[in-house]
């Protein structure tokens, strides 16, 4: 069964190949090969032998508040489960580090509801978790949606 486990510096061009792939087609917002290098620490992976299938962050907000993000699963090993068990594992960083929310921007709102996250108005969330938003192609006009979960 596939694990859940950190990243490694090695792992950052395929976590840059998975997350950008999507992102070519309008599914999830891309992210820069040198944020990728500086948001290692954050970076979740599943692996099958040396192939990066699938990738999740937790990024900390705030004292009280961290962001899932970047959460790709490669097409061919899709619908087994494997986003579910990074968002869980990002989940339970963040219990463990004592943050209390947690929550996201998605295209797809359905699975994460499944995960147990619940809507939200963007307007709810403080201004600190619009620091990234700023260098988004999309600002000010996000169409993302926002859940939240509390730990």
């Amino acid at each position: 069964m596939s694990q859940v486990e950190k990243a490694k510096i090695s792992d950052i061009i395929q976590i840059h190949k998975l997350i950008n792939g999507f992102a070519d087609r309008g599914l999830m917002l891309a992210r820069p090969l040198s944020d990728l290098y500086e948001d290692l620490r954050d970076l979740f992976v599943i692996r099958n032998g040396n192939e990066i299938i699938g990738c999740a962050a937790l990024a900390i907000a705030w004292e009280d508040l961290a962001e899932i993000r970047s959460v790709a699963v490669a097409e061919e090993a899709q619908k087994q489960g494997l986003g579910a068990k990074l968002v869980q594992a990002c989940i339970e960083e963040a219990k463990k580090l004592g943050i209390k929310t947690v929550f996201c921007f998605t295209y797809r709102p359905a699975f994460f509801k499944e995960q147990g996250f619940v809507d939200i108005e963007k307007s709810e969330l403080p201004r600190k978790v619009w620091t990234d938003c700023f260098r988004c192609p999309k600002f000010p006009n996000c169409d993302e949606i926002a859940l939240v979960y509390k730990t």
